[in-house]
């Protein structure tokens, strides 16, 4: 887990106890107020720290926020492997899981917008943040799936869709462009590639490739003349 003040080894149990304390401080921020209420010194003054130490843990809102993210995604995850959707194939477990992470997030909205805000800010500056955040998509995604082994290189690819998907849906939903009807949808779109439908019988063969239509020799009738 990546945390600036530990950047020369693992956090002291100490460090990581002021670290949760540091992402509940944001968190109850965001909750109530969204992006622009997460100012780093009411942070510390929530977390009882001084404004230094919580830069040396988090060197801005945007890394704060998008740590923030993380813990919360992680406990999807772990909420996925006590409950794990129950789905009859890997796509609408996924989507179902997905979905459900949707509507917890209806209720805290301020703290979903103020999470994909970050996330939508982050340059490279937080790059380890970011794919500590996409890392965790996937696994709570393979979580959910519940694939028969290992994923292949085509489901590899298709989780990676699927987590662009959740994060490309959440933001619309946020911004009011997509309705969680819309959302579903996109996320069960998503989902299929995991599980690619083979030809079964009674599957009609894939129409034959267009030809090019050759032109009338000269001196024929048009056609309907």
């Amino acid at each position: 887990m990546t945390a600036t003040a530990a950047a020369d080894g693992p956090l002291t149990p100490r460090q990581a106890e002021r670290r949760r304390g540091i992402l509940r401080a944001a968190t109850a921020l965001a909750a109530r107020g969204g992006y622009e209420a997460v100012q780093m010194r009411e942070v510390a003054e929530g977390a009882q720290v001084a404004l230094g130490t919580l830069y040396r843990y988090f060197p801005s809102k945007v890394h704060l926020l998008v740590a923030v993210m993380r813990e919360q995604l992680e406990l999807l995850r772990e909420q996925v492997r006590r409950h794990p959707p129950t789905g009859p194939d890997p796509a609408a477990r996924v989507a179902e899981a997905l979905t459900a992470a949707f509507r917890a997030l209806q209720r805290e909205p301020r703290l979903a917008e103020a999470m994909v805000r970050a996330l939508s800010f982050a340059d490279r500056s937080v790059g380890s943040e970011v794919d500590e955040v996409a890392q965790v998509t996937t696994a709570i995604v393979l979580a959910a799936a519940r694939l028969p082994g290992p994923p292949t290189a085509e489901q590899q690819a298709a989780l990676r869709v699927v987590g662009h998907t959740w994060h490309a849906t959440l933001l619309g939903w946020l911004s009011g462009r997509a309705s969680l009807a819309e959302v579903r949808a996109d996320l069960h779109t998503a989902a299929r590639l995991l599980t690619p439908a083979g030809p079964g019988p009674g599957t009609p063969p894939a129409p034959a490739e267009l030809q090019p239509v050759p032109p009338p020799a000269a001196g024929a009738a048009p056609v309907g003349g």
